[in-house]
């Protein structure tokens, strides 16, 4: 039965085009071809990085935080009630007015007092602001990184500048050393996102960023094994571009660097949309369903790859609505983090509180507008 799935799982004509087969992309005469089991190493560099964040939070960008004044504010703790906690686990975070009635009936305490309850308690579970700095600063830092790396990969290499060079030779076409450790880098800090996304900033678009971190690594890893490392290398390089300027912007606007964050937002939104709307379709995407089919015919492999693409791409242009009803506010208002539930005082009554959740939807959102990561994003192929 294993046997069997293993022959299905690789089936040739399902990664290959037709006439090539595995014995074609063994290492022979200088060429190194990427291999399925290396990527058995983004484990072990996932954790690293997992380390290395927890190591920089720590020592780098908590006391940064402290320098720039970056506090958590003062929060009440809401007080012992089984009855009350039960409903928020179980049922729903924000009670309706129908409910608040039924639970003030339950506990013997007045209305004012479980909507209190209920807003201390929703404010318990929220990230507090040195949190998001160090959690932004972080990815500011690697995003960076990883676009020189990718720079550094790609600058001299002729399919940077003629697309139709990405498929000379495919699939016989050698693995650089720089194209190994890219590829590793960025397949371990997406698998890392993975792996934190129970303890990282919880934000509205969660589900979104699950969906864009399982299709970021399935594209890398479905790029890996049939040799797409080419185009796989400048999706990876135009999505960390714009990464770094979001994640920036996001740690000044916690540190209360209003006019600079909005400057940095700015710019992002115009680098965005060049890079997902622009470049990454017309560009990548034509280079991925256009110019292979004049080298080869068709096969399972050149659709599936697509298909992630295209699902990329329609994330792009969900965060893209998202940003362009948000980007003519930030010049007018102060940035803040849309994804992440606002604190709420006790003073809020239940109207003051929809008032002030609608105000912020019409402002400026870090994250909602960015899966990236891409949280986002995100971030690829």
């Amino acid at each position: 039965m294993l046997q069997t799935v293993s022959e299905w799982l690789w089936w040739e004509r399902l990664w290959l085009p037709a006439n090539v087969s595995w014995s074609d992309l063994e290492d022979s005469d200088g060429r190194v071809y990427a291999k399925a089991s290396q990527l058995y190493t983004a484990l072990p560099c996932a954790l690293g990085l997992l380390l290395v964040r927890y190591l920089f939070e720590r020592f780098l960008a908590t006391p940064l935080a402290n320098v720039w004044g970056v506090r958590n504010s003062v929060r009440l703790t809401a007080e012992p009630s089984p009855i009350l906690e039960n409903y928020f686990c179980s049922q729903a975070r924000a009670p309706s007015q129908a409910d608040v009635r039924s639970l003030c009936k339950k506990t013997s305490w007045p209305e004012r007092r479980v909507q209190v309850w209920f807003k201390r308690r929703r404010n318990q579970d929220r990230p507090g602001l040195r949190k998001r700095f160090c959690e932004a600063s972080w990815r500011c830092v690697f995003y960076f990184f990883a676009f020189v790396c990718g720079v550094l990969a790609l600058y001299d290499k002729p399919w940077l500048y003629n697309m139709k060079e990405v498929w000379a030779g495919f699939p016989k076409q050698s693995m650089l050393p720089s194209q190994y450790w890219y590829y590793l880098l960025e397949t371990g800090f997406y698998l890392s996102l993975l792996l934190s996304l129970t303890f990282d900033v919880k934000r509205k678009d969660f589900k979104e960023q699950v969906i864009h971190h399982i299709a970021t690594l399935t594209l890398l890893s479905f790029s890996w094994i049939s040799n797409y490392i080419r185009i796989g290398t400048l999706v990876m390089a135009v999505h960390d571009s714009a990464d770094i300027l979001l994640e920036g912007a996001k740690v000044f606007n916690y540190a209360k660097w209003h006019q600079t964050a909005k400057v940095m937002f700015v710019v992002f939104t115009f680098l965005f949309m060049l890079t997902r709307l622009v470049i990454f379709p017309f560009w990548l995407i034509h280079c991925t369903w256009v110019y292979p089919v004049e080298k080869f015919a068709p096969f399972f492999g050149y659709y599936f790859f697509n298909v992630m693409l295209l699902v990329l791409q329609i994330l792009h242009l969900y965060w893209a609505v998202l940003i362009s009803r948000m980007v003519c506010k930030v010049i007018f208002s102060e940035v803040c983090d849309d994804r992440s539930d606002e604190e709420e005082n006790d003073s809020d009554s239940p109207e003051e509180r929809y008032h002030k959740l609608t105000d912020r939807r019409g402002a400026v959102s870090w994250s909602v507008t960015i899966g990236y990561h891409r949280n986002h994003h995100t971030n690829h192929a």
